[in-house]
């Protein structure tokens, strides 16, 4: 499983009511089988820590069917598209990756690619069981393993058993290798989109070095500085606020527009990327995000509804009643997941 979730994701997703998947190159273009569906991604390639910038379109599903990404919530069959754009709920959950090789020997590693430890893969999986009734119907992650593996460890966990599969386009053999010729194994997964823009942000002359031994060379305050400060880079490095321009960007270009349509999508991601996004989703001033503390493997809960963004806290068990009780969606999605597991 490590071997695959090395392979950096990239490339270009379309979904349409013909059977078999369509890789085309140029403008790089992926079909899968689903009826009534249709995405769009291209990509052009960019520089820091790139493996490549997707885009998306809105999915859109046609009235009579129901979502390839999840059967157990369809959209009404007399809603039009703007009506659901209206009136459709989408769950947003946010994962910080579990503990890192690089993290336990208090190394920075920014966007050094290193996998979890033990410990971080166990997070993983205890983050997988809290979000184990919520619908997922698309998983963002970073470039880098340990939040591809955060997010592929999670989903384990999972009760409705979908398969979380890496969209690889790297090149035309990857992409001709990786098609699905099956209508029915495409319905039980759920589509995995890899970016960049989603690393952890860039510690330059920082990264692989030791903290402490950092703090001690160059004084705790600089560091404290480099670490925490909003607009002040490391040096050869991104600040805060550069991390939250590209991280932010790709949010309200790429995975916004699908919880507009009504996809819920998880992001798997790092403590400053996700610290930026949850500035944007909060609201919060580049004073109050410096403050923002997150933990490896705890989910946080967001409802999007009618263009607002309602946090929702961190489930604390899978059968924690209160976070299936904020909204009547999500506790009719466990109900369904108990009739049809049960």
């Amino acid at each position: 499983m490590a071997n695959a979730m090395l392979h950096q994701t990239v490339g270009t997703l379309q979904l349409h009511g013909s059977s078999g998947i369509h890789c085309q190159d140029g403008n790089n273009s992926v079909r899968l089988v689903p009826k009534g569906f249709k995405v769009e991604v291209g990509f052009c390639k960019r520089g820091i820590c790139s493996s490549g910038e997707k885009k998306f379109s809105v999915i859109q599903a046609s009235a009579s069917q129901t979502s390839v990404f999840d059967p157990v919530l369809s959209p009404s069959n007399n809603g039009t598209h703007e009506s659901l754009k209206k009136s459709n709920e989408a769950a947003l959950i946010l994962i910080r990756h579990g503990e890192s090789l690089w993290n336990e020997k208090n190394l920075f590693t920014g966007c050094v690619d290193v996998p979890l430890t033990k410990k971080g893969v166990e997070e993983a999986i205890e983050a997988g069981k809290r979000i184990s009734n919520i619908p997922v119907d698309m998983i963002f992650t970073s470039a880098l393993i340990r939040a591809q593996m955060t997010a592929m460890l999670a989903m384990t966990q999972h009760r409705r058993k979908k398969v979380p599969i890496i969209m690889h386009n790297e090149n035309e053999q990857a992409r001709v290798w990786s098609q699905i010729h099956s209508e029915d194994t495409i319905k039980q997964s759920i589509p995995v989109i890899a970016a960049w823009q989603l690393n952890e942000r860039m510690y330059g002359e920082l990264q692989g070095l030791n903290k402490q031994e950092t703090a001690d060379r160059f004084g705790k305050e600089k560091v404290h500085e480099w670490r925490r400060s909003y607009d002040i880079p490391p040096p050869n490095g991104e600040s805060l606020e550069m991390c939250a321009e590209r991280a932010v960007a790709y949010f309200k270009d790429e995975i916004e527009p699908q919880l507009l349509s009504g996809k819920n999508v998880m992001i798997a991601a790092h403590g400053n990327s996700l610290r930026s996004i949850i500035m944007y989703l909060d609201k919060l001033t580049s004073q109050e995000v410096i403050s923002l503390e997150l933990s490896t493997g705890i989910p946080m809960l967001y409802i999007f509804k009618e263009g607002k963004f309602i946090r929702r806290g961190s489930p604390i068990a899978p059968t924690e009643a209160g976070v299936y009780a904020y909204t009547r969606k999500l506790a009719q999605y466990r109900q369904k997941l108990d009739e049809m597991l049960h």
